[in-house]
């Protein structure tokens, strides 16, 4: 197989890759609680609200590369 088909092999995958992520953010968006509208202090968050703002960091993050 030549180059140019590898190229297109991973073009392929980031862009569904990318159709994922920004699935799981329209997602996020309509479960998980938005803790800047509710102004959360960081530094009293709990570790599980930590982890909710990470998850959407993260899959943030990645649907807009």
């Amino acid at each position: 197989m030549n180059k140019f088909y590898y190229f297109y092999l991973l073009r392929r995958i980031t862009n569904m890759k990318k159709q994922v992520f920004k699935f799981l953010a329209r997602v996020n968006k309509m479960v998980l609680p938005s803790y800047s509208k509710k102004q959360l202090d960081l530094a009293k968050a709990t570790k599980l609200q930590m982890a909710i703002i990470g998850w959407r960091w993260f899959v943030t993050k990645n649907a807009l590369d």
